[in-house]
């Protein structure tokens, strides 16, 4: 059993928040009569922590805010009372009421010192305290699985939020060029994590409107991509096609007054050669080149396997041969944007953009189809998605898969159990964790 230490103000304000505190004849430091009629809610910015309170002191009722601390005193130590931001604090609610505290006109705040079952404390310990792949690895199972299909909805809406606010940032940037936006995004996640910051680096370099007017052209396409990605720098002399992507850019770069990024950004190492830059450069002229209004085009599509259509190109001739300028591979193999990548591309572009334009534009089927084609992908394969199945937890779709992502990378690796609706069901057991 884990020793409890001295807790964090934000267990304070989990206990004030879900009303676990001792709930009978509640009384201030002060003595008088206390009602708590509503909590409150959370403030996530600068300020009190709770705001839009309502308590009832002896007959009076009072609306305002409440500030927690773990003791009276600190209210001193953070200079609250020459703070008039903290003038409407109602209730000052604390652990240990150690000093008496005033508003910066010199009025008394009523204290309340919380009370609460110590196993509480003892549960939070734990999770705290464990140093398993998640805290609660020895014990979620106890948890109802009915909430844990609850929490797969507000988890997958809240990764998509933070995705589709991304997005909306970058728009923004972009004076709301949808096209631009949506191409950087695009360029982005083809170089998936490894790649990711070049190829978006690559695409905000090159702009699309200028990519659009060489439409016609795959091979004047990639020796835009390719002169701007740097990697033409890299040797003096080469191939035919390599030494004709050169001279090609060498034009284009003085027409357009280009600026290419360093060479040196882009990583091979530990990559499958399916993957290099230099593939998946090729594969992005290859989108742009069969599909100029990309764009257009996937908000037109409705089922999951058109949208897959659209994004499984290959590469130019080129490169079913090599896999790096100026050196043949063995064989010939035609290198075409797999199901995979298509599916990674449509969970974490497609998806979020048909969100984000349906709520632009008020199209609220654009919507429906993003949701609906995360229900309809099969989940993803990593090593998070695989741990989760070791214990017990399958994710059946990409929306589930999805939720167990932005479980494990917001919650558990930070340990916010106290945000967390496993966490919270775990902490507020009156059972020993430890049984």
């Amino acid at each position: 059993m884990a020793t409890p230490k001295n807790m964090p103000e934000e267990f304070l304000q989990y206990i004030w928040q879900n009303r676990l505190f001792t709930n009978e004849n509640l009384s201030t430091v002060e003595g008088d009569r206390l009602e708590i009629i509503d909590p409150g809610r959370i403030n996530t910015d600068s300020g009190p922590d709770f705001f839009n309170a309502k308590i009832k002191i002896k007959d009076t009722i009072w609306a305002g805010n409440i500030e927690i601390h773990k003791k009276a005193s600190d209210w001193q130590k953070h200079e609250h009372n020459n703070d008039k931001a903290y003038d409407n604090v109602i209730l000052h609610v604390v652990e240990t009421a150690d000093a008496k505290i005033t508003r910066s006109n010199g009025e008394n705040i009523p204290t309340f010192t919380l009370n609460y079952p110590e196993q509480y404390k003892l549960n939070y310990q734990n999770l705290l305290d464990a140093q398993t792949w998640i805290a609660c690895q020895n014990q979620f199972h106890k948890i109802d699985p009915i909430i844990l299909q609850l929490g797969f909805n507000r988890l997958m809406i809240e990764r998509l939020e933070n995705k589709t606010q991304a997005i909306v940032e970058q728009l923004e940037q972009n004076n709301n060029n949808w096209d631009e936006t949506f191409f950087q995004v695009l360029a982005r996640m083809l170089g998936f994590k490894v790649n990711a910051l070049p190829f978006e680096l690559l695409a905000k370099s090159t702009p699309i409107q200028i990519l659009l007017k060489h439409k016609n052209s795959l091979f004047q396409l990639e020796a835009l991509l390719f002169g701007n990605s740097g990697l033409l720098n890299q040797q003096l002399l080469g191939d035919d096609y390599f030494i004709r992507l050169r001279d090609e850019y060498s034009f284009l770069y003085k027409k357009y007054k280009l600026k290419g990024i360093e060479s040196h950004l882009w990583k091979f190492m530990r990559l499958r050669p399916s993957n290099f830059p230099t593939i998946r450069i090729s594969q992005l002229a290859a989108l742009i080149y069969r599909w100029q209004g990309l764009f257009s085009r996937i908000l037109e599509t409705e089922s999951i396997e058109n949208v897959k259509a659209l994004l499984k190109v290959k590469t130019s001739e080129y490169w079913d041969t090599h896999y790096n300028f100026n050196k043949s591979s063995k064989g010939t193999k035609p290198k075409e944007l797999g199901d995979v990548a298509a599916t990674i591309l449509i969970i974490n572009v497609i998806v979020p953009f048909l969100f984000v334009y349906g709520e632009k534009q008020n199209k609220t089927e654009l919507k429906n189809r993003a949701l609906g084609f995360l229900e309809n992908l099969p989940a993803e394969s990593n090593s998070i998605i695989s741990k989760w199945k070791e214990l017990g937890i399958q994710a059946r779709s990409a929306f589930e898969s999805q939720a167990l992502l932005q479980l494990k990378n917001c919650y558990c690796e930070s340990k916010k159990c106290l945000n967390c609706q496993i966490g919270v069901k775990l902490v507020s057991s009156l059972q020993n964790q430890d049984d």
